[in-house]
């Protein structure tokens, strides 16, 4: 990180105009195999689990006081807890295609101000020639499975099986869609919610299985599918993506774990979520795969804040879900590979647009040629611990860079509230706010008029990225074939 009296000596001009070659790498040349490419005895198995509207405060290893997460915990312990961890975007379907792509959205088409998700009634999805860490994997020889929330197009062409996913099981988008007429209004905020309240469907492949999906048992049947491809990979690697459709609301959980959290109803779904993560990873240490699996567990924005209780905590970052704020855009973050991670809390900077490029080294694949990524190579961290590769994120909402970091200073150019907060109102700022997060993580104290060069120099980041855009068919915007 950059100290704040050092930040312009430290950082040379010529230093803001390679960023782009940095961070966002047109990769023809590092589509050659790798020197040193990993062999088949060394490539772990990867498995993703990333949950839907988890918040920067909600496990018990991120410091909430009263939602118990011992399996996470112990992931935490045994692993890398990472604290400065970010998503390309602060809602679902942008942040989808960032981790599976290793790309900014906007470069795809999959973030649009028009629509910030897409619905039942979208007609588009990842683009065919998109390239995700499943294509990645299968062609490095793993089995590669879907499991869970999907929410980058529903219509058959765009499903997981069609962007190198051997199999598919899950709901294709959010489980608030498909709201029917039987549902109250306190539907999202209901301590008992009917399953048939939201006629989502539940798919294995491209066939739906079952209408309305029963949500009181979904993290389970997740985790069981999981499981399942685990025991059924015999000596084959395989790579899992397993996304939760909870905490989102509506919140459902089963029977037998209701009522056990002190948080209450969102506490029993945070725990319920850390008991099913055990059972995955009493699986591995059984079948004695922990040493050769690679556990990444995080969340696809911030916590949704307007549900009050039913929605989770940012801690003691500022706002949440729908934000350019810290609290939308920095989520709980564990890696977990025993024996061979450098085990500790991390606060070098990274992303989930970094899990692309990371992985690729890790399964020993190729990197997509002749596109730009935006995502850096986590691998040298993760073995040896050390400051990391990137030292910029920007802040997107839709297609619009709302504000971006540097090293240890943020720099907000226009602010939005969430859904359901007020202002809501889009306001580009007269003048931008500075904040030093090393020193101010809750972003509470303006920096601005002490710092006007970094200011400048963070604009001209923002520049120089712009330029690396290309349009981009809006996904978002494209309504239902008729």
């Amino acid at each position: 990180m950059i100290h704040p009296r050092s930040f312009i000596g430290a950082v040379a001009v010529a230093l803001f105009v390679m960023f782009v070659a940095v961070q966002s790498v047109t990769v023809a040349q590092l589509a050659a195999p790798a020197q040193g490419r990993p062999n088949a005895e060394t490539r772990p198995n990867v498995i993703i689990i990333f949950c839907d509207d988890l918040g920067y405060g909600d496990l018990g290893c991120f410091g909430h006081p009263t939602i118990r997460t011992p399996h996470l915990d112990r992931m935490a312990t045994q692993g890398q807890r990472w604290t400065q961890f970010y998503v390309a975007d602060n809602v679902c379907t942008p942040s989808r295609a960032a981790l599976l792509t290793g790309r900014y959205p906007i470069r795809s088409g999959m973030a649009s101000d028009s629509k910030r998700v897409l619905f039942p009634n979208s007609g588009g999805g990842l683009p065919a020639a998109e390239i995700t860490i499943a294509e990645i994997a299968k062609d490095a020889g793993y089995l590669t499975h879907a499991v869970g929330k999907w929410h980058l197009g529903h219509l058959p062409q765009f499903l997981p099986t069609e962007h190198g996913f051997d199999t598919y099981f899950g709901i294709p988008y959010s489980n608030d869609m498909d709201r029917t007429a039987a549902a109250p209004g306190n539907a999202l905020r209901h301590e008992k919610p009917d399953p048939a309240w939201w006629n989502v469907p539940l798919i294995r492949g491209k066939e739906v299985i079952e209408r309305p999906a029963d949500q009181r048992t979904i993290t389970r049947r997740y985790t069981d599918e999981a499981i399942k491809h685990i025991k059924d990979a015999g000596d084959k690697p395989f790579f899992i993506y397993l996304a939760h459709n909870l905490p989102h609301v509506p919140l459902f959980v089963p029977d037998d774990m209701r009522g056990r959290s002190q948080r209450g109803f969102y506490g029993d779904v945070i725990e319920e979520i850390d008991h099913e993560v055990g059972r995955i990873l009493d699986v591995l240490r059984e079948r004695k795969l922990d040493e050769k699996t690679l556990v990444i567990f995080t969340s696809d924005n911030g916590p949704w804040l307007p549900f009050g209780i039913y929605g989770g905590s940012a801690g003691l970052l500022h706002e949440g879900k729908g934000t350019t704020w810290e609290g939308g855009h920095r989520v709980p973050t564990i890696f977990w590979w025993p024996g061979k991670l450098k085990t500790g809390v991390v606060t070098a900077m990274g992303s989930t647009l970094d899990l692309l490029p990371t992985v690729t080294t890790l399964v020993g694949g190729k990197l997509p040629a002749e596109r730009t990524l935006d995502g850096v190579d986590l691998s040298p961290v993760l073995k040896e611990g050390g400051p990391g590769a990137r030292d910029t994120m920007f802040y997107y909402r839709g297609t619009r860079v709302f504000a971006v970091r540097h090293g240890a200073y943020k720099a907000h150019f226009t602010i939005q509230g969430s859904y359901g907060s007020e202002p809501r109102a889009l306001t580009t700022l007269p003048k931008p706010r500075l904040y030093n997060l090393d020193l101010d993580p809750g972003e509470k104290y303006d920096i601005a008029n002490n710092h006007p060069q970094v200011i400048e120099k963070l604009a001209e980041l923002v520049e120089a990225h712009r330029k690396t855009i290309e349009p981009a068919v809006d996904q978002l915007a494209i309504p239902l074939p008729k």
